[in-house]
């Protein structure tokens, strides 16, 4: 088969379309023929040489995919050579095929078609198990994401929206923002032109943000904390602005706040298929009545996958940027 290598870290152009050896499904696996896969910054990280692939997983990049079982391994059920499938990647997904632990398999939902669904696997499951599992937004609460208009943060306006929360976005233009606030966002923040903090403590009478779900790490840490209201959680899930940061820990205290940081590529196959099968329960059903849907900005052809990372860098787009066969 083919797929994107890394022979060198690098920029784009680091991206080499090889052929490399056929996969082969083990226990528990299945092989899917690749529809689609999804551009993450994840991947940008590896393509640059700052996050390898998990021990045991494919060296190629990709955290989730669409397509069609090809092949099925030993110990598995439920599923049928043809199904046509979407999935949860630790890697591999810019690749015509992959395997697959049949736990991170989820069918494509009623009315997405299958090169959409690569959309859908990895910003469900981060969203679903850092807002919800993990931080537990209820109806009415106050949700801030940032960079509301990105994969990640147009699905969580989605979901948040559809358990009745009020969802406060950063973005950093006017057509971003309005785009947010087509998904249902009720308070749009510039943050090139405005403080996030004294915006959301403004629209909230003072109280803050019950659940922060924040892509910026460092840069953010502080002035998120400022930003929680009393009991408030802040979930982290990436670092785009930096690793190391200061906590006020007096602030946090008084306010009788948590701070959590996850990241979903390196956690165990058994937590993944935790998470994909809350993903199924409550995700999909919303999915298939019309409630939730994929953003995709663009697609791009998936040898061609170095100028879907500059679209990524340039960071102009809005939702998912996908690669197609």
């Amino acid at each position: 088969m083919h797929a994107i290598t890394i022979p060198e870290a690098g920029g784009p152009e680091a991206l080499v379309w090889a052929e490399v050896p056929d996969p082969v499904p083990g226990e528990g696996e299945v092989l899917v023929e690749v529809a689609a896969s999804a551009v993450n910054r994840a991947d940008l990280l590896q393509r640059q040489g700052f996050y390898n692939p998990p021990p045991g997983s494919s060296p190629y990049p990709g955290l989730e995919c669409s397509g069609r079982i090809t092949d099925i391994g030993s110990g598995v059920s439920g599923w049928k050579i043809g199904d046509e499938v979407c999935a949860l990647l630790a890697g591999g997904g810019y690749a015509e095929q992959v395997v697959v632990p049949v736990g991170q398999l989820l069918p494509v939902p009623e009315g997405v078609d299958l090169v959409t669904a690569a959309a859908l696997p990895e910003v469900t499951s981060t969203v679903w198990s850092n807002v919800f599992m993990i931080s537990h937004l209820r109806p009415g609460e106050t949700f801030l994401v940032h960079g509301g208009s990105s994969g990640i943060g147009t699905m969580a306006i989605q979901l948040a929206k559809a358990v009745g929360a009020k969802v406060a976005v950063t973005a950093g233009s006017k057509e971003k923002l309005n785009f947010c606030g087509e998904l249902g966002a009720d308070i749009l923040i510039n943050y090139r032109e405005q403080d996030f903090v004294e915006e959301i403590k403004g629209a909230t009478d003072g109280a803050g943000a019950d659940v922060i779900l924040d892509n910026m790490g460092a840069k953010y840490l502080d002035r998120n904390v400022q930003a929680l209201a009393t009991s408030g959680r802040l979930a982290i899930i990436g670092m785009q602005g930096g690793v190391k940061g200061e906590l006020n820990i007096a602030m946090l205290l008084n306010k009788r706040a948590a701070v959590t940081a996850t990241s979903l590529r390196g956690r165990p196959a058994g937590e993944k298929a935790t998470i994909v099968a809350a993903v199924r329960e409550h995700v999909w059903p919303l999915i298939g009545a019309g409630q939730v849907r994929a953003i995709v900005d663009q697609t791009v052809p998936m040898r061609d996958a170095a100028a879907a990372h500059r679209v990524l860098e340039e960071s102009n787009h809005i939702g998912k940027v996908l690669l197609v066969r």
